[in-house]
């Protein structure tokens, strides 16, 4: 199980402040239902954590998403950020 933050998406985030991708590969203000919606078009299994708050930001609770992959976090990560903008067009 690889556990996705929509920290991890935001292109407004810094990388200190969390976004595990390039500017041009991530997207604006990801949600929990942005990053869900993805996970569908993408076939996959997951379940989404809407209580819990990623480390950084301990006072907002963003949730997450934990989700079924055999490959690396940054492939996963890429792949949903690019479902995400083929939605947000």
């Amino acid at each position: 199980m690889i556990t996705i933050w929509p920290q991890y998406l935001n292109k407004n985030l810094s990388l200190s402040e969390g976004r595990k991708i390039s500017k041009d590969d991530a997207v604006a203000e990801p949600t929990i239902s942005d990053i869900e919606k993805a996970l569908k078009r993408l076939g996959l299994q997951y379940n989404v954590q809407k209580e819990f708050s990623y480390p950084g930001k301990w006072y907002e609770k963003s949730g997450r998403v934990l989700v079924e992959w055999d490959k690396t976090k940054l492939e996963l990560i890429r792949e949903i950020s690019l479902k995400i903008k083929e939605f947000k067009k």
